[in-house]
């Protein structure tokens, strides 16, 4: 997209002010503070209780309930945070409850991108293309749309395409091994003990019903409630707070316990200071042949107060451990994951007490302290913006500052949060839409259009600037799209004598609605690799909500945006 802007520019059908109009425009600050925001609720947890008990346990024969449980809430969420984040904070959350209820997150995942999209288009901030295309229609002098402007238009496209997937979906999807599957087997086992937290909604809950009995690569080995050991845990053992959950599994789904709610580190007492520490991570550290800490325990060598860091979980490759990890007498090899600050690699990395110290390059440590900070700021945006208090540059770009000022992320993690590439592609695409108006080729395109719909009157006419819509978007980028069709909507109006904006918002709808391929669409191509995913699966899935949406949209748009 920078290359075609500049190829216009040196051209001479676009000038610098031209080139350049797109970074000074509000929708590209108000996506990176939205990014900003997404990534805390992450890495905070945020919600986390909320998206467990939605999701639930897994029943067989409940895959049209569990894709409702998914999609519903999904939606909801993507009317009011930025898509591409979403799907980042929503995916992997996904993933982990896939896994461990033993489902395939190919049945879920294409239908999340979905129904995130579709829940985008209930409002004016829902996704990206929304507000460029308001920013296009104020520009155009047709004033700003408020927040729920197209939220009549969005929600029953949500609903019937919802309606549609939960129907087919199950049929149309196909099972996909993720690269992670295919080595199943073969990973090293840790053991970690978790508690059950003093305010967990899995105390008074069975095994069976926390979704804690057939847990997919981890297994529960015993429990240990005031003193008393349960070694053969059945799935109607009821679960009491403050009792003693030893797992074993590989790394991957061991740190996924650490974000599953209600559970939290058996050794959390012994995190105080790390709790505090928004860049504390985890690291693999292997005890050395020479370290004092064979032949004790980690309790007897004082771990946390000699190394500045905690233990939550042990690989022995000799086989599992008994007893509790505190009092585990360790030895040689032995692989530990440690919960540690910044500087623990750095500082012993070439320490005899450890053969070898390595960062995961996976999932930072969630940190729930700060977890009720990001809710409430999120509410506050919806409040605030939605109620038209506040505007949505200034809340958005407050709150995003706040949560790096009170320390709740880093800056380092805001700069990781926002996607750069979306940024500078919004910024760009004010160009390439520019020069399409300004050289002429709208009004040439609008003019062959209308000669074409023109039977079939103003419905036709939005029928074809949506299918071009849909079409365009499929090829390009959805910002592409909307920038390339804006001035041609626009001119086609003109000409048809008719009001530019079912036409300017018809756009709205054709270069989000993007369900064909998975390119067409950010967060498609996303869960494209998470989901092993097949080209022809997106289609497959697509075609009936495309029909959908050429159906249903060209009915809508003029009930709240007349043609005069």
């Amino acid at each position: 997209m920078g290359g075609a802007a500049l190829s216009l520019y040196i051209a001479g059908v676009i000038d610098s002010k031209q080139l350049l109009a797109g970074f000074g425009n509000e929708s590209v600050a108000i996506v990176a503070a939205l990014y900003v925001l997404a990534g805390a609720a992450d890495a905070t947890g945020a919600f986390e209780g909320l998206t467990t008990r939605i999701l639930g346990g897994a029943k067989p024969g409940r895959s049209r309930s569990e894709l409702i449980r998914v999609c519903v809430p999904s939606a909801g969420a993507s009317a009011f945070i930025a898509n591409t984040p979403l799907v980042a904070m929503l995916a992997p959350r996904v993933i982990r409850w896939c896994r461990r209820t033993g489902r395939s997150p190919s049945r879920y995942l294409m239908p999340l991108s979905y129904a995130v999209i579709l829940g985008g288009s209930m409002t004016m901030i829902g996704t990206s293309v929304n507000l460029f295309v308001n920013d296009l229609i104020a520009k155009a002098g047709l004033g700003r749309l408020g927040i729920f402007a197209i939220t009549g238009i969005g929600v029953p496209l949500a609903v019937g395409c919802i309606a549609l997937m939960v129907l087919v979906g199950p049929r149309l999807l196909r099972d996909r091994a993720t690269p992670g599957d295919e080595v199943t087997g073969l990973e090293r086992e840790f053991t970690i003990e978790m508690t059950v937290a003093a305010n967990s909604t899995l105390a008074g809950s069975s095994i069976g019903e926390a979704g804690l009995r057939n847990l997919d690569g981890v297994f529960l080995v015993e429990v240990e409630r005031a003193g008393k050991l349960i070694a053969a845990v059945g799935p109607d053992e009821l679960l009491a707070v403050g009792d003693r959950l030893v797992f074993v599994g590989n790394l991957e789904r061991v740190v996924d316990l650490q974000r599953m709610s209600g559970l939290v580190s058996a050794e959390a007492r012994h995190f105080d200071d790390l709790a505090r520490n928004p860049k504390r991570q985890f690291v693999e550290a292997v005890v050395g042949a020479d370290s004092p800490l064979v032949g004790t325990s980690l309790k007897a060598a004082g771990f946390r107060r000699r190394y500045g860091a905690a233990v939550v979980a042990i690989h022995r490759s000799s086989g599992r451990m008994g007893g509790k990890l505190g009092d585990v007498r360790l030895r040689a090899g032995d692989v530990l994951l440690v919960l540690a600050g910044p500087d623990f690699g750095q500082r012993f990395r070439q320490h005899r007490d450890f053969a070898m110290v390595a960062p995961l390059n996976q999932d930072r440590p969630i940190r729930r302290e700060h977890s009720a900070v990001v809710e409430v700021a999120l509410l506050a945006l919806v409040l605030l913006a939605g109620t038209g208090l506040v505007g949505l540059l200034q809340v958005s770009l407050v709150i995003a500052f706040a949560l790096v000022l009170a320390k709740v992320v880093t800056f380092e993690d805001a700069r990781r949060f926002i996607s750069t590439n979306i940024l500078l592609l919004m910024a760009t695409s004010f160009a390439l839409g520019l020069a399409v108006d300004k050289s002429g080729l709208a009004s040439v395109i609008a003019r062959l259009v209308v000669n074409a719909a023109a039977p079939l009157g103003n419905y036709g006419l939005l029928v074809a600037v949506l299918l071009a819509s849909l079409i365009i978007t499929e090829v390009v980028s959805n910002l592409a799209a909307a920038a390339l069709m804006f001035p041609i909507a626009v001119a086609i109006a003109a000409q048809a004598g008719c009001s530019p904006l079912p036409f300017a918002v018809t756009i709205i709808f054709g270069a989000t609605l993007s369900f064909l391929t998975p390119i067409g669409y950010q967060t498609n191509t996303m869960v494209w690799t998470m989901g092993s995913y097949r080209y022809t699966d997106f289609a497959r899935l697509g075609i009936p909500l495309t029909v959908f949406v050429l159906a249903v949209t060209p009915l809508l748009v003029p009930v709240f945006f007349p043609f005069s």
